[in-house]
């Protein structure tokens, strides 16, 4: 989260959770959207720097959140089986 503070993470968060969960096809509700692109931003931004790609500002938050946001839902779905919506 550098150089984006709570607030904007938050709003950033929930924008980027709400675009996986529609790219992904889930029905979660705006609590889980937040948390969504949170958590997801924190374990893309992990992944891709373990692939030596960094992100900076409001927009890789949001590709940030967006990409692991959609690994979270996958992730779900594969633990409670495809028919599952996440």
């Amino acid at each position: 989260m550098d150089g984006v503070g709570w607030i904007a993470a938050i709003i950033i968060g929930g924008l980027a959770g709400w675009l996986a969960t529609m790219f992904m096809k889930s029905d979660t509700g705006v609590f889980m959207n937040i948390i969504l692109g949170i958590i997801g931003a924190a374990v893309a931004s992990f992944l891709f720097g373990i692939l030596g790609i960094s992100f900076g500002g409001w927009l890789g938050y949001l590709v940030a959140g967006f990409v692991g946001a959609c690994i979270l839902i996958a992730l779900a779905r594969a633990i409670r089986g495809n028919s599952a919506r996440v």
